[in-house]
């Protein structure tokens, strides 16, 4: 029998194994007709790993059987979901050659871009080293709204992504509008991304000049 107290920590690690399926399912696309229908098994079960994010969370705070591990795995899963799908995006599979035509020599039709994966890599690099740096001290740094608004956008956006790829806006001038809308969500993905990790950088900005004043008083 399945113990309550397990059933969080259970659905993390799910996340975990379709995080690694998603890679491996996207890893037989390659634009713009190799394997098309595998862009709607990776949506399938990239919404599933989303799912298991809002009821691991859920299920522990309603059960109260919050733990170590799950406080540790969760965003450690959740970051490798998400970063190893804008990777994905950012790479090869993605890409269409201009041959020439244009001042750039590839397009991609993720509309994701290796400067984008950087930067927010970047964020969530900086953003786990304050962390990790302030509850050593012992300062309480969880989630903030700004983070939890990150992570929702980012699992909404992934996905309308590699749908809005399978219409091909790019070779169906049709849907051509698509790439508007791809390009505004990638964008706004990008900002919210940076934005939501200044909180963490003031915070921690603001508990180091109290510590200076308290040693500087203490002396």
């Amino acid at each position: 029998m399945v113990s309550r107290s397990t059933i969080p920590n259970q659905l993390t690690l799910l996340r975990l194994v379709l995080a690694a399926a998603f890679f491996v399912i996207l890893n037989q696309y390659r634009y713009p007709d190799i394997h098309t229908w595998v862009l709607w098994a990776a949506i399938v079960t990239f919404i599933l790993a989303s799912l298991t994010d809002l009821l691991d969370g859920y299920l522990a705070r309603k059960w109260q059987v919050e733990s170590t591990f799950g406080r540790i795995m969760d965003p450690f899963c959740d970051k490798v979901l998400v970063l190893g799908a804008f990777i994905y995006l950012a790479g090869p599979r993605f890409v269409i050659s201009t041959d020439g035509v244009l001042p750039v020599p590839f397009i991609m039709i993720s509309g994701v871009y290796p400067w984008m994966v950087v930067v927010i890599l970047a964020r969530e690099l900086l953003v786990t080293g304050i962390r990790g740096e302030m509850e050593g001290q012992g300062l309480k740094f969880g989630a903030n709204i700004w983070g939890k608004l990150k992570a929702t956008f980012q699992f909404i956006v992934i996905p309308i992504v590699l749908l809005i790829v399978w219409f091909d806006p790019h070779g169906n001038p049709q849907v051509g509008w698509m790439i508007h809308v791809r390009d505004g969500l990638i964008y706004t993905t990008v900002i919210v991304t940076v934005i939501s990790g200044l909180p963490y950088v003031t915070a921690a900005a603001a508990a180091l000049r109290g510590d200076r004043r308290a040693a500087a008083s203490d002396g």
